[in-house]
Formats: structure tokens, sequence, C-alpha cells
């Protein structure tokens, strides 16, 4: 048995565990596991792409991936169907804790005991009912070195792979470099390596510093190549471990192609190297900013705390989110136009707003243009502005318009594709040429902004009808995004739980449980407007619970409830909710002979909840059989 197994038996044995102890199936609550989560918000963002990486990488081999907070309570999981119900049977699921104290020797618990990477197989694990596992677990460190959480892919121990954890170790890794990227803002940091086709993978070293030159951390990697540990590197600047002055850095990059940077450390090794200055709005490779000086100042004793960024606090654990999210942190201040698309209501200028938050035009003006709202005949005004006499009540002087508005900021075009075509053409030149001529003007005004736009059509769909410029849509999409609509995402409960944080409220399991069935055709605008009502109807309460839900909510609740119970015969697959919501009330409709006030009765509905959900030309008018009295 190997010693790392051995020590952990004892622990367990310590623990008073009993082998033919039987797995512990109460995980924590909804509400308690989205908390959790919660608390871990940045391990979990950054460790969903890199979960999804590593799960494609093992899929239908009979396993799943889980992440785990420091404790070892499992937090997320992604697995093969079929694994999954036999994990389900020994508690390997969410909201469940797998330390040592509670399963005994298990791969994620042994990991956080030792502190190192642990594999346990079959008959390994301490507790009989976990002998049909084969587990390989790293834990994640922060940027000081402690443990923050686990990464663990567990399967049946007929599919035992030795390259498991190897595998399992460099997703550990990039989560690691990952939550280190994130952790200091206001720094210099230095990606390094002897090899430079290493620089940009895993292998590479990474260092960070003050503004001033004061060492802050460096990651695994980084550490290995310095020779030196964390305590011991606090005493030195960029200076002494690279031997040039931080000014050197800044001169590098002020040529006008600078390549790679060539370092000697100060154990004599040379390495080549790239540097990034990241600032609290944003991140740029120094050659973005050859005009920055070396600070003056010195360094200070602590590196400021850096502000939440408004992106991860959208972030709530959707993988879809997490997966754009993590899209857009790469082209922020990049010149890069975003196009955000998906169903009314899913959080399109949420997203926007966020993304100007978090770029470097955060201190410039947010202008947001709804393309659909404005008259036809204003929109151009409105966007190009106009000089004074431009049309009859013109204001005196005339008025910028909102291009303009947003210069050193970031232009919002909502609804994009409702834009007049006549518009389109002009919009386009001025993108082209960063130039607005007003209405009635003849001189062009120059304009620097950020360009956002969000649309809920297909454009190519448009495009084909002859409605939107093939020309201005290629513009527009340097980076397109989808969101994805409530129905469809994995993080409602976090959701709910953060819209009704500021007023320290929760829902109650049933309502939650309500809300994982319902379909959201109104997305998160539907969601917060029905918690803002249910708010103001629980009063002094601290719990929203049923009864405070609105009439036509519930309604609705209870149809689609009758819907699942009894499907339509031939029910195509992917129906809408609304269609089987129908259906059912046409079904009921007939049973009770077109009897509406029978019919509401037994779906638990009132009366005109079934007329509203009857399409117009079927009032009053029911089904055939109905309408003809039964023998």
């Amino acid at each position: 048995m190997p010693a790392i197994i051995a020590s952990s038996h004892r622990r367990s044995q310590h623990f008073g565990l009993r082998a033919d102890l039987r797995p512990d199936f109460d995980p924590l609550s909804g509400s308690a596991l989205s908390a959790l989560v919660e608390q871990n918000r940045m391990l979990y963002s950054h460790a969903l792409p890199a979960m999804e990486t590593l799960y494609q990488q093992i899929a239908n081999t009979h396993h799943t991936v889980l992440l785990t907070d420091a404790r070892g309570v499992i937090l997320h999981s992604l697995g093969d169907a079929d694994f999954l119900a036999k994990a389900s049977r020994v508690a390997l699921t969410p909201g469940v804790d797998w330390s040592e104290e509670s399963k005994g020797t298990n791969a994620i618990g042994t990991a956080i005991a030792e502190q190192a990477p642990a594999t346990v197989h079959a008959d390994q694990h301490y507790l009989t009912a976990n002998h049909f596992l084969t587990c390989s677990a790293a834990p994640i460190t922060d940027h000081c070195g402690k443990v923050v959480g686990v990464l663990d892919v567990s399967g049946d121990r007929r599919s035992f792979h030795k390259h498991t954890m190897a595998l399992v170790r460099m997703s550990a890794l990039m989560i690691e470099n990952q939550l280190f990227a994130a952790a200091f803002e206001n720094a210099i940091t230095l990606h390094f390596h002897t090899r430079p086709e290493f620089i940009g993978t895993l292998m590479e070293g990474i260092a960070s510093f003050t503004p001033g030159g004061r060492f802050l951390a460096a990651n695994r990697n980084g550490l290995f190549q310095l020779g030196l540990s964390t305590p011991a590197l606090q005493a030195h600047t960029f200076s002494s471990l690279f031997g040039q002055p931080l000014s050197s850095l800044y001169d590098h990059y002020r040529n006008a192609a600078p390549g790679l940077l060539d370092l000697c450390m100060h154990n004599g090794v040379r390495v080549r190297g790239r540097a990034e200055l990241r600032l609290t709005h944003g991140v740029h490779a120094l050659n973005d900013a050859p005009a920055l000086p070396a600070p003056a100042v010195p360094p200070q004793a602590e590196p400021d705390v850096p502000p939440r960024s408004r992106l991860q606090a959208l972030n709530t654990g959707d993988v879809r989110l997490a997966q754009a999210i993590a899209k857009i942190d790469k082209v922020l201040g990049r010149g890069v136009p975003i196009l955000i698309t998906g169903e009314t209501g899913t959080g399109k200028e949420w997203l926007a707003q966020a993304v100007h938050q978090d770029s470097p035009r955060a201190r410039g003006p947010f202008v947001a243009v709804n393309c659909a709202a404005i008259p036809e005949a204003l929109i151009e005004s409105e966007l190009f502005g106009y000089e004074e006499g431009a049309f009859t009540g013109a204001r005196r002087k005339g008025a910028a318009g909102r291009i303009a508005q947003a210069h050193g900021g970031t232009l919002f075009l909502d609804e994009i594709g409702d834009m007049p075509l006549a518009l389109q053409a002009r919009l386009l030149r001025v993108l082209e040429e960063r130039k607005v001529v007003p209405l009635g003007g003849a001189r062009p005004v120059a304009v620097d902004v950020e360009l956002v736009c969000a649309t809920n059509h297909d454009l190519r769909k448009r495009i084909a009808e002859g409605l939107f410029r093939e020309d201005l849509y290629y513009r527009l999409n340097g980076l397109v995004l989808k969101l994805p609509p409530l129905r469809e995402r994995s993080d409602l409960d976090a959701i709910v739980a953060q819209m009704l944080s500021r007023e320290g409220r929760r829902v109650a399991d049933d309502v939650l449980r309500l809300f994982r069935r319902h379909a959201w055709p109104g997305n998160l605008r539907q969601l917060a407007s029905l918690l803002r009502t249910a708010a103001l109807m629980a009063g002094d309460e601290d719990e929203i619970g049923v009864r405070h839900l609105p009439d036509d909510f519930l309604d609705d609740a209870a149809l689609a409830t009758s819907s699942a119970a009894a499907p339509p015969e031939r029910a195509e697959p992917g129906a809408r909710l609304e269609d089987l919501a129908l259906s059912a009330i046409l079904r009921t409709l007939d049973a009770h002979d077109g009897n509406v006030s029978a019919a509401a009765r037994a779906l638990g509905v009132s009366r005109n909840t079934i007329y509203r959900k009857l399409p117009k030309t079927s009032q009053p008018a029911v089904p055939a059989s109905a309408r003809t009295p039964r023998p």
C-alpha cells in the first residue's frame, strides 16, 4: 500500500469512521449550495472552462469531473450520464462533503490533507461502498500557495487510465494560472521562460510586480524558475530579480515592434519574457501604451485591493456565460466591436454596461441607444446630432448626437437589427472614418468610441431579406456572443440569490422548484420584475414564499405541471412549453364538454388564465367534440 494511502487510512480510523459506513445522502440545500458557490465565485468561474475542456478529453469513458471548495464540498460536476447515476449512489454529487473526516480515504479529501495530488484506486478507498471508484485529484492553490479547491476526475475502477492524473494536474495548473492573472490588477505581470516557445503555455513562469517594481507573487513555474520561496521573494524587486531597472521595461516597449524581452535572472539564468500592464479597468500589453513613463513614486507597502469586476459579478455559474465573459476579457480595450445576440430580456444591456465598466474607458460615458424605440423620423438626428436650423423645431445652437456624446467612452446600440436601412450606410461610414457629420453641418467631428451592439434578430436572415447591410454586419461582428435564455441556464438559483442580496431576502425552496420548471419567456427581465413584486408582497418577511408570487405566474406554473403530468400523445421532441400548456387546456376543455369553469377547476387555474392562454381566434370556441353534448 502506498505511503500516502496508509497515512490516510490511519487518519480515517482516527476520525472514528467504519469501513462499512453507508454513504452520506445529506447534501447541502439548493440555497446553501448557491451561497457556497457565491463564496467561491472566483474559483468557480475560472474552473468551469477548464472543467469543460477536461471533460471533452475524457467523455464517454465512464468518468465525471468534479470541483470542490477548500474543505472538499463538491461545487460542480460534469460527467457521462451512465456514470453519474452510479456516482449518485455514493453521494458523489454537488453539495456533498468529501473530506477525509466525512468519507475517509478518497482522492479529494486526501489531496486536501496532503496538499498534493492524490490517486485513490478501488479498494484503496477507506469506505467499502467506494471500492468501485478510481479517483485522481489535484489541489488548486491561489497566488499565496493556499489551497482554495480541488479538481477531481472519478470513474469506474475498470476504466482506470494512468494518464488521467496528468490531465487533472494540467487542468489544475491552468485554473491556478487563471486565478493568478485575476489576482492583481494594478500591476506589471511578466511571463517568462528559458525557452521562448513556452511563453504563453502552461509551462511559463508568471510573476507580478507593483507599478513601482516591488514583487507581489509568482505562479508555481515562476517560483521554480526563480529558485526562491514566496517569503524570500517578498524582499525583492523587478530590478534585483532580473538585473534591469523597471524603466528599461518601459523603454523596450516604446519601440514600434518590440520583440520578447531578454532578461538575466538573479541566479545567472537567461530567460525571454513578455510583460503586461494590468490596470484597474483593463489589461494592456505594454507596447499598447508607449507614452507611459516609469513610475516616480515608491512602491506602496500593500497593493491596492482591486474593485470587483462587473463582468465577474454577472458570472453566476453558467458555463456558456462564463465562456462568453472569458472571451470578452481577451478583447477589452483592444478596439474590437462586440455584438451580443439573444432573446429579449436575456441581459444584453447589463452585459454591455459591464463591458464598459471593466474596460479602460470606464471613466468615459456609456451611451445607450435603442434603435427600435426611437421613431424612424428622429433616429438620424438622435444618433448624429444636428446644427442650428437643420430642421423645423431644431434647438437653438443645435445638439450633439448620441455618437458624439459617447466620445471617449462606449456606444451601445441596442436592437441594431431594427435600424432603418438608410441610416446603416451612414453608421458604417462613421465607424470606418471615426468622424460624424451632424445634420445640417459641413464639418466632420472626430469621435473615438468603443462599440457594443445587441440584437434579438438573426442578422444573416435580415441580410437575406434585404433589411440589413452585409458590409455593416461584418464591421460589427468582431466578437459575436450569444446569451443563453434563462430556461437554459444552469445558475438560476445563484441569479435569484444575487437579485435579492441587496434586500437581504431569500426565496423558499418550493419557490425555487417552481422557478426551475418555469419557461421564463421574458428571461431575466421577467424574473427581476417578478422578484421585485414578490419582495413588496412579502413586506417585512425575510423569505419569499409561494403566497407572495403573482397569480399569473402561479397559473402558468400550474398549467406547466398539468402539461408535464399528461403530455400530448404525439408531442414533438423539443415542443415549446406554451404549446404543451395550450394542448393541456384543449384536452381538459374537451373532457368537460367545453365548460371553462370545470376545466379551470380541474387544472387548478382561474377562468381568466384559460381565456388568456387560448388563441384569440379560439375564443369562445372550443374543440368540436366539446361543442357536442355527450350522450
